[in-house]
């Protein structure tokens, strides 16, 4: 406990200015037992403070640290737990109740009393001792006195020292020859240093005593020296005499380690040799395998694969350091080179052999596959190539310009051989698209179509031209009267009675047939060859983002050849960008022969655009979601890009027509031939893009013809002149109301809304222009009525205006008996029978609004009668239900 106690004064306390008066180990009460110290402590500096310190042992290492301290003043109550027991429980009630427990009972009686006493001299205060026994606290000191603690200050404490058992013996024997009666302290101190000197000379007395002892020790010692002498004399004869043995026994040893070292150099050099043996030896059977081995049957093929193998780990066997050196060693890598030379050059010349056979056999299949719309199936070929697919690996490992040049070759023969078998594909699809043979003659087809049809295949190999040759009815019908328009599709039925529009649909339907067998045709056959050129050639169809497009177009067989030297790939960044090269060289053919195709589609029907753009989409998605970066994936891309341009091309060519369209002067005008070519457009779309990837496209498409055809009806409508305006936006704006909703575009509510909103406006106004006024004195004497009232005539005083009396009202209504109102509403249905058109079928519709506009004013007749004429009698010749038998007996004539 000293020795703590000094360490903590050292490390904590002396750097804080304080001295440490009481320690004692505790923990607390009731908790797992972590030990730790309280300290009594008080500072150095004036006024002095008193505090109880916790000092806790570090976690991280075996210093101390100081935890918490409190003011001696704040400690309100000492429970030392039992006066009586001896009890190592004690608690310290600062602003909380501490329990501790000491280490022992000492401990913690002597810091009680230390805190007793540090209370007394320091505070004064009152401090509750409770449970404390009496023994432990002193008597307390006067208030006035400010004298140190039990007679002595902190310091004499620590400085004194208890006399041990024996001291104090001594001073008992010492105090029993005085008596106990030491009077003068002087004489007593003279005695005892009387005392002290004759105890110095006795000492001194022994020492001089022991000198003769001292003399025979060292006459020993020299006698024992004289003893080493003479064994050491003897060690060195010994010594002398072991010299030759010692000579002996080192040539002994010489010759072992000669002997020892050629034991194991002879065994380094037999595992040198089992080594070079072992793993630079091919057997016969290799060799004749290697040399002579049938490249043609499966066996042999197998066999010279096991060969190959086994000669290319004897060449890759890692050598020792100096193997190089032997001049055996050197024979034998050369004969390996000599071999893998040798078997190199003959895989290659077969394997050569087999592409151009690979030519000749699948021209002489071409024939079977030239009036079908199929591509030949290259699976055989793949199936017997891919037995070479471990040699190829071989021959890439071993000798890399060969495996160069076979995929030259390969690409040279399979990119003619594919070009001759895409081309007559392609003949095939557009010969079927536009029903002529091979000779050029037609099949029979519709009189309207022979144009378009000739036109067609004549430009079969590209135009320059401006698109003229649309079939569709959207690029050829013109704006014209709809009698005219009537007779002319009549003149266009035949073949069982079919419409136009149904032709139209076959032959959209028969090219979307054409050109989704075409797609799904070049996939397969682009995924297999894609697939087999990995395996055969061991490229790894690994991801890689460092090629483009671009870079994979602009690659053809020169630059591939180039991008390897030494052996060792040098600009192409992957294995996977070697693959899209291949396609690419192989299959160059296709993009321009689907480009050709889609123009004589977009030729033949520009709404065929519309087909391509769904069929192209869909299979884009398809190629990307297997390998965005792959051949059929870019090329696909591409070409779709081209069919969106198309697509724009006939929204564009639409709305043109529209800008562009003249109207007959001399005819009525009707729906006009671009909102029906609309509703024709937009219910195609809607079956073609029904569940499609690119939707969006449609949407924006939709956008700008509603918004074009609704300029070009009003356009329409101001120029005018034989249908009035309001008729011209009235019946077409109901037709493209009836179209948007029974189509349901969802992005073409709004725009359906601004129809019905137009068609009713100009229903509106249409009628009452057209109406008028049918009963027109009448009409002017109530106006002069309504004049006068508002001038501020009383209503029932109007009768007694010249005027406007009861016997001029009279007069107005005889002019209009039932007859004359019959035959003016008979002159008006005419009239707007005229009008309109019976394509939109509106009359009835205008009719009764036109019936009900005219009932409105009758009523307003009766009701200034009613107010202005009271009990007159006065009414009119005819009733509203006369109106009503008017007009049904009007309609039902006409």
């Amino acid at each position: 406990m000293t020795a703590i106690k000094h360490a903590l004064q050292r490390d904590i306390f002396t750097p804080n200015d304080e001295r440490l008066l009481s320690i004692v180990n505790v923990c607390k009460a009731g908790k797992k037992k972590r030990n730790c110290f309280l300290c009594a402590t008080v500072t150095t500096e004036r006024p002095v403070q008193v505090n109880v310190v916790k000092v806790k042992k570090s976690d991280k290492g075996d210093f101390y640290k100081r935890q918490t301290a409190w003011a001696l003043r704040d400690l309100a109550v000492v429970d030392a737990k039992d006066a009586v027991k001896e009890s190592p429980e004690f608690d310290l009630h600062f602003d909380k109740v501490y329990k501790w427990v000491a280490s022992s009972t000492v401990e913690k009686n002597t810091f009680i009393s230390c805190i007793w006493k540090l209370n007394q001299r320091y505070l004064r205060k009152k401090i509750d001792f409770i449970n404390v026994s009496s023994q432990l606290l002193e008597e307390s000191v006067p208030s006035g006195e400010n004298q140190s603690v039990a007679g002595g200050d902190e310091e004499a404490v620590d400085e004194y020292q208890e006399l041990n058992a024996r001291e104090e013996q001594d001073i008992e024997i010492m105090m029993e020859g005085c008596e106990y009666a030491i009077a003068n302290a002087e004489a007593f101190a003279e005695k005892l240093s009387r005392e002290l000197q004759v105890l110095d000379g006795a000492n001194i007395q022994s020492i001089m005593a022991s000198e003769k002892q001292v003399n025979i020790l060292m006459k020993l010692l020299d006698e024992a020296l004289k003893e080493v002498d003479q064994i050491e004399l003897k060690l060195s004869s010994y010594e002398e005499m072991l010299q030759s043995v010692k000579e002996q026994m080192d040539q002994i040893s010489e010759s072992n380690h000669l002997i020892h070292l050629s034991n194991t150099n002879n065994v380094k050099l037999l595992s040198e040799i089992e080594f070079l043996v072992n793993h630079m030896d091919l057997a016969k059977g290799h060799i004749k395998a290697l040399q002579e081995g049938d490249l043609t049957s499966s066996r042999g093929i197998e066999a010279c694969t096991n060969a190959a193998d086994a000669l290319l780990q004897c060449m890759n066997v890692a050598l020792r350091p100096g193997h190089d050196m032997l001049h055996a060693v050197k024979q034998q890598q050369q004969r390996f080179s000599d071999l893998r030379e040798q078997f190199a050059r003959r895989l290659a010349s077969h394997l050569n052999s087999v592409f151009v056979q690979q030519g000749h056999d699948q021209s002489s299949t071409l024939a079977q596959h030239s009036a079908e719309l199929t591509l030949p199936n290259h699976h055989p070929f793949h199936r017997d190539l891919l037995r070479y697919a471990k040699l190829m690996e071989w021959l890439k490992n071993t000798d890399y310009g060969k495996y160069e040049g076979l995929t030259k070759n390969y690409m040279d023969y399979l990119s003619r051989l594919y070009e001759r078998e895409i081309k007559d594909f392609f003949e095939v699809a557009k010969i079927k698209m536009t029903g002529t043979t091979r000779e050029g003659k037609k099949f029979a087809t519709l009189p309207r179509k022979e144009s378009a049809v000739k036109q067609e295949t004549e430009s079969l190999h590209g135009s320059s031209g401006k698109l003229t040759g649309s079939t569709s009815s959207l690029n050829k019908l013109s704006v014209q009267s709809s009698g005219n328009r009537r007779s002319q599709s009549s003149s266009l039925l035949d073949m069982g009675n079919m419409s136009a529009s149904d032709l139209d649909v076959a032959d959209r339907t028969k090219f979307d047939k054409i050109f989704e067998q075409v797609l799904s045709e070049l996939e397969p056959l682009c995924l297999a060859e894609q697939d087999f050129i990995s395996k055969f050639f061991k490229l790894q169809q690994h991801q890689s983002t460092s090629g483009t497009t671009n870079e994979v177009e602009e690659m053809d067989g020169v630059a591939l050849s180039r991008s390897y030297t030494s052996g060792v790939p040098q600009t192409v960044s992957s294995e996977k960008d070697m693959i899209r090269q291949m396609m690419t060289k192989i299959f160059r053919c296709i993009e321009p022969e689907l480009n050709n195709l889609i123009a004589l589609g977009d030729k033949i029907d520009s709404f065929n655009s519309l087909y391509m753009l769904v069929k192209m989409s869909h299979h884009v998605w398809t190629a990307q979601n297997v390998d965005p970066a792959s051949f059929l994936s870019t090329t696909l891309g591409n070409v779709l890009v081209t069919v969106k341009r198309n697509f724009d091309k006939c929204i564009s060519n639409q709305m043109k027509q529209m800008d562009e369209v003249k109207i007959s002067k001399k005819s009525k005008v009707g729906i006009l031939p671009f909102v029906a070519e609309f509703e024709e457009f937009a219910a195609l779309a809607e079956s073609i893009f029904k569940n499609a990837e690119r939707r969006g496209d449609l949407d924006k498409a939709y956008i700008k013809l509603i918004r074009a055809v609704f300029d070009s009806v009003e356009k329409v409508a101001n120029e005018s002149q034989k249908t009035p305006r309001d008729v011209v936006m009235m019946e077409n704006f109901h037709h493209i109301f009836a179209t948007l909703s029974r189509l349901k575009i969802s992005c073409l509510e709004a725009e359906k809304k601004e129809a019905k909103q137009k068609y009713t406006d100009h229903l509106q106004s249409y009628v009452i222009y057209s109406l008028g006024q049918p009963l027109e004195k009448l009409n002017h004497f109530f106006e002069g009525v309504e004049a006068r009232v508002a001038q501020g005539i009383r209503e029932e005083e109007v009768s007694y205006q010249l005027a406007f009396n009861k016997q001029e009202l009279r007069k107005v209504i005889k002019e209009y008996p039932g007859k004359e109102v019959k035959k003016g509403l008979d002159n008006l249905y005419k009239k707007v029978d005229k009008h309109l058109c019976e394509e939109e079928n509106l009359l009835q519709v205008v009719w009764h609004s036109m019936q009900d506009e005219f009932i409105r004013q009758y009523k307003h007749f009766e009701g200034l009668i009613a107010r202005c004429y009271p009990g007159s009698g006065i009414t009119m010749e005819f009733t509203i239900q006369d109106i009503l038998d008017y007009c049904s007996s009007i309609a039902q004539s006409h």
